[in-house]
């Protein structure tokens, strides 16, 4: 490689890392807001604590902030320790998200069965529990988005933990028009509630955000693809240079 396409590819390479290490720090400080003034707020499945939006930012944020200062500092400084720990990384990161999407694929019947399971186990034992888990305002969310109530049917509400021995619903199953209106959750007036389940709606609704997930899916690897060869490159040169005591430069092919 010529002195002017190691310097274009090593300062490429940083300034990419540099945009990638604040758009990281952004997402760890989104992270810890969502901790610091939501403490405790749950997913839809408060049985996977550490699924949970604020968890998930920050070890996102953490990890794209360790691996781009590796990736900036062993470009700037030329150093072939942090390149190869930012490759392993690289590798490593690959490595979990293919696995992850290759069990996802194999288990896609699995998973849904029990996610199932757990958003019922989150109505009937977690809502409204000890714990600000945020389970009322996320069915609320949904209920209002999507015009049904409860995850089959509004029975889901009957008798939970939260209300034990009462047939009654969240104020939000209610048509808007009548929760203005006094008990319009109780069970005599059913003719006031939306009536369908939201298992199709959310169903679809996630069925709509996976082209979503393909073309972030396709950004990371291209970002991925990009830093692993550059790193490969800017390490073979860094270790040319300082073998040979040499630096490359540029000449005409005449």
């Amino acid at each position: 490689m010529s002195s002017s396409g190691y310097t274009c590819v090593r300062y490429i390479f940083c300034y990419v890392n540099v945009l990638i290490w604040l758009s990281g720090c952004g997402i760890l400080g989104v992270g810890i807001w969502l901790r610091v003034n939501h403490e405790g707020y749950s997913n839809l499945v408060p049985q996977y604590a550490f699924l949970s939006a604020d968890l998930l930012f920050i070890v996102i944020g953490t990890t794209t902030v360790l691996v781009t200062f590796f990736a900036c500092c062993g470009s700037w400084f030329q150093s072939k320790c942090m390149l190869i720990t930012y490759f392993s990384l690289v590798i490593l990161m690959f490595l979990i998200e293919f696995l992850i999407a290759t069990l996802a694929f194999v288990y896609r019947e699995s998973i849904h069965d029990a996610l199932r399971k757990d958003l019922m186990d989150g109505i009937k034992i977690h809502y409204r529990n000890s714990t600000d888990n945020g389970l009322d305002i996320l069915w609320n969310h949904i209920h209002n988005n999507f015009h049904c109530c409860g995850y089959n049917n509004y029975e889901d509400w009957y008798e939970i933990d939260a209300w034990p021995d009462r047939r009654v619903v969240p104020e939000s199953c209610c048509l808007p028009q009548y929760r203005s209106k006094p008990d319009c959750w109780e069970e005599r007036n059913q003719d006031k509630w939306y009536l369908k389940g939201c298992s199709e709606q959310v169903f679809m609704w996630f069925v709509s955000q996976l082209h979503i997930v393909g073309i972030v899916g396709l950004v990371v690897s291209f970002i991925q693809l990009f830093g692993l060869i550059s790193a490969m490159l800017l390490f073979c040169t860094v270790n040319h240079k300082r073998t040979k005591g040499h630096i490359y430069k540029a000449y005409s092919p005449t």
